[in-house]
């Protein structure tokens, strides 16, 4: 490999396209391939946001310090379909989808440590949601307003 100070996030989310990564190679993730292009490698809970934080900073130190390549490896999980011709529940169960989904995703961890810490509140969610739904439908109406661009420019920057 090139010495040089990069950060190759990977997001694994156990799945490649349809294939779960136990069908799809030998392991239990890419960390191990990292070995064989001489870069150094870090594996992280990727649903953890405070240590994917701290894995990212480690990595991002010894990349900088060494000017050499670091593999981070975040294990995760995808919760939707892989694209929009992916239907998910042909290989995976409602229940394993709804574990991830309720208790092991990063949004409701993070919430629950922020209420634990009395910063966060159920109020304050609901107030959030509608405030930003407000926003969200505002900024649809104003992008609907707008002319559609020549179809000239479809292939503009491609």
């Amino acid at each position: 490999t090139l010495e040089c100070p990069v950060v190759f996030f990977c997001r694994n989310n156990g799945y490649a396209i349809s294939t779960p990564v136990w069908d799809q190679l030998r392991g239990d993730g890419i960390i191990g391939r990292a070995d064989g292009y001489g870069m150094a490698s870090l594996r992280v809970d990727g649903n953890d946001l405070f240590a994917v934080r701290e894995a990212t900073k480690a990595a991002r130190e010894y990349a900088v310090a060494n000017n050499q390549p670091v593999l981070l490896e975040a294990m995760t999980y995808r919760q939707g379909h892989h694209s929009t011709s992916d239907d998910s529940s042909a290989y995976r169960s409602v229940d394993e989808v709804e574990h991830w989904r309720t208790e092991a995703s990063p949004v409701p961890r993070f919430r629950a440590f922020m209420e634990a810490k009395g910063w966060w509140d159920e109020e304050q969610d609901k107030e959030l949601r509608k405030s930003e739904r407000s926003a969200v439908l505002q900024a649809m109406l104003a992008a609907e307003g707008k002319p559609k661009p020549p179809l000239s420019d479809l292939f503009t920057d491609v």
